[in-house]
């Protein structure tokens, strides 16, 4: 039943959108091409802080400082049944979805879907935000250069999600530990 919903789904909502516009004579195509028009701008306005993003994450692995970190915290990790595969996603989940997937994907190749670091890494994702893009796309969308509060209260409720992951996922997929 749910396919058969899904595959109506997005049809039913544009047919109702265009029978919606017919009704208050609102002109739907030049109403559309205003919005297609709006949306590039906003594309072009927002590409610099995207680069911005993408150089940073490479470098940042480039230049090993990933490996760095997790060795440094391997002691405490370790301590906590943490497991070291999983830094790579805790560091980068805030800064982008697709770096973040790209190594969730290399993880869950490398250890398989049932391991440990797998299942908390997937929590971990899911409980977490990417909130320097959501900052840049969203504030650099329109203009807004003081994000000091945002970027405390993005970061900090990314810190709460992942400490969250670890102590929920320690509790279901390590029932001996807890």
């Amino acid at each position: 039943m749910l396919n058969s919903l899904s595959l109506y789904a997005l049809p039913v909502i544009i047919i109702m959108i265009l029978t919606v516009g017919i009704i208050k004579k609102v002109p739907v195509y030049e109403e559309f091409v205003e919005g297609a028009k709006d949306g590039f701008k906003v594309s072009i306005n927002i590409i610099p802080y995207l680069v911005a993003i993408i150089v940073g994450i490479s470098m940042f692995r480039a230049s090993g400082a990933m490996e760095t970190i997790a060795s440094l915290f391997a002691p405490i990790l370790n301590a906590l049944s943490v497991p070291i595969d999983s830094v790579p996603i805790m560091i980068t989940r805030s800064l982008s979805g697709s770096a973040t997937l790209g190594l969730f994907t290399e993880l869950a190749q490398k250890l398989g879907p049932d391991a440990y670091a797998t299942k908390l890494c997937a929590v971990i994702v899911g409980s977490s935000e990417t909130t320097f893009y959501v900052l840049a796309v969203y504030f650099g969308a329109i203009g807004i250069k003081k994000l000091r509060y945002a970027l405390l209260v993005g970061l900090l409720a990314d810190t709460i999600g992942i400490i969250a992951a670890v102590f929920v996922c320690s509790k279901v997929f390590l029932p001996n530990i807890g």
